[in-house]
């Protein structure tokens, strides 16, 4: 057995530990939201990836930073050249052809001209970047995500995305093709590590603007996610708000008096005024 893969169900069995202690403080209305019914799980999970990212992660990703610029960019690049296939099959799955053939020859010309990914040649001849998983297809299809999910390791995640990214997309990513495991793992940990080291900046701007930083990352990860299945244009949310003064919002409006005098303002509160919890509509006849 690999020692990436000891060492994965070694933190594995490091966090059941985690969690069986209950270490996480937990909020008042843990639970109630109903989008994290296990917010009491995930919260444990989420203090259990915080320990495990400030000691190995996030000191790997500041060591990361530290190489020249130019080869932190190329390994960037081919990183994102591995999910190329991914990225075309879930476009197409998608019902966007013209997308799906786009990162098909953003592939080919990366891996040969931008030598195996190395430089983003295809960006300067028109091929346009995309990024698409497994998730998103099947949010595109009409799956709810569930259920808000924290996953060892990985942090943010739900139901729908647990299943497309982490039960399917392995056998999409070419990193998992590699014949030679010392490779493929090698690989992937730089993966992880590049990504990580990405969100540094993010991560100073949460740990100094968050008051929750729980709350504040999972509903930017829900947010964004939905945004993604939408390609950028979700319907509009739904205010609860809204719903509550529906009835209020048919009466009739009183009659209008003929006297003169001054113009009826607005009052505060009117139907429309607020903001409400994003909820993950079924994409129906979204463009994609």
């Amino acid at each position: 057995m690999s020692v990436a893969r000891l060492t994965l169900r070694g933190c594995i069995a490091f966090a059941v530990l985690v969690l069986a202690s209950g270490c996480a403080t937990l909020p008042p209305n843990a639970g109630q939201d109903p989008r994290d019914p296990w917010e009491k799980y995930n919260r444990n999970m989420f203090a259990f990836n915080d320990g495990f990212d400030e000691a190995i992660t996030k000191p790997l990703a500041e060591l990361y930073v530290k190489l020249p610029e130019g080869v932190r960019t190329c390994l960037s690049n081919a990183f994102s050249n591995l999910r190329g296939p991914s990225t075309a099959i879930n476009n197409f799955f998608q019902s966007k052809p013209v997308e799906a053939l786009s990162d098909v020859g953003r592939f080919a010309v990366n891996t040969t001209v931008g030598i195996v990914g190395c430089f983003d040649v295809a960006t300067g001849w028109g091929m346009e970047a995309h990024r698409e998983d497994f998730g998103q297809t099947l949010g595109v299809w009409g799956f709810e995500p569930g259920p808000y999910l924290v996953m060892p390791i990985f942090g943010p995640s739900s139901v729908r995305d647990a299943i497309g990214i982490y039960g399917v997309e392995p056998f999409l990513d070419l990193n998992f093709y590699i014949d030679y495991p010392g490779i493929e793992y090698t690989v992937l940990g730089l993966r992880v590590v590049n990504e990580r080291a990405e969100l540094l900046p993010a991560d100073r701007l949460v740990r100094e603007a968050a008051l929750d930083r729980y709350s504040f990352i999972r509903d930017g990860f829900l947010q964004r996610r939905r945004s993604l299945v939408y390609d950028g244009n979700p319907p509009r949310v739904i205010d609860p708000d809204d719903e509550d003064d529906g009835d209020d919002a048919k009466a009739p409006a009183p009659a209008r008096s003929t006297s003169s005098g001054p113009a009826q303002t607005k009052p505060p509160g009117e139907p429309g005024d607020g903001a409400g919890k994003p909820v993950d509509a079924k994409p129906g006849d979204a463009a994609k």
